[in-house]
């Protein structure tokens, strides 16, 4: 690889700075929503129920730095987590480089935008709800998600 190539093609998950790391995360929200594990199949199935402190119009979280503390099933990414990664979505870039893939040609690291997750149709933007609604996330279930 060229000396120019981008860290995520030339750092493991393994060694990437914090800053490194977090980067990776294209803000999609996918990965806060309500989701299930299909008893019969394994399968992830998302609702469109979003986590409490997911921010449905920007979607970014609300308390980034206190989440796991106010929700107790929110997950902190790690390695650990990403072995293996079936739980988060296809798109996410933390699967796809665990699972050796290159990063989405619309992730902002790669645009330089923030927005190119929006108008990929990758995010989540407008198409969730919050919890407040009272919404059953079993009723609630998408296909959208890969």
């Amino acid at each position: 690889m060229s000396q120019d190539a981008p860290f995520w093609e030339t750092t493991p998950l393994t060694q990437m700075t914090a800053e490194q790391w977090e980067s990776l995360c294209d803000g999609c929200g996918k990965c806060c929503l309500e989701k299930f594990e299909a008893e019969d199949t394994g399968e992830i199935v998302y609702s469109r129920v979003a986590c409490t402190l997911l921010d449905i119009d920007t979607c970014r979280c609300r308390d980034y730095p206190n989440r796991a503390r106010q929700v107790l099933d929110c997950i902190t990414l790690t390695m650990a987590e990403l072995d293996p990664p079936k739980w988060l979505p296809t798109t996410c870039a933390y699967r796809r480089l665990t699972e050796g893939r290159p990063l989405p040609r619309w992730h902002p690291l790669i645009t330089g935008n923030p927005e190119s997750v929006a108008k990929a149709g990758q995010s989540v933007r407008g198409r969730v709800i919050g919890p407040e609604t009272g919404e059953d996330p079993l009723m609630n279930l998408i296909d959208w998600i890969k």
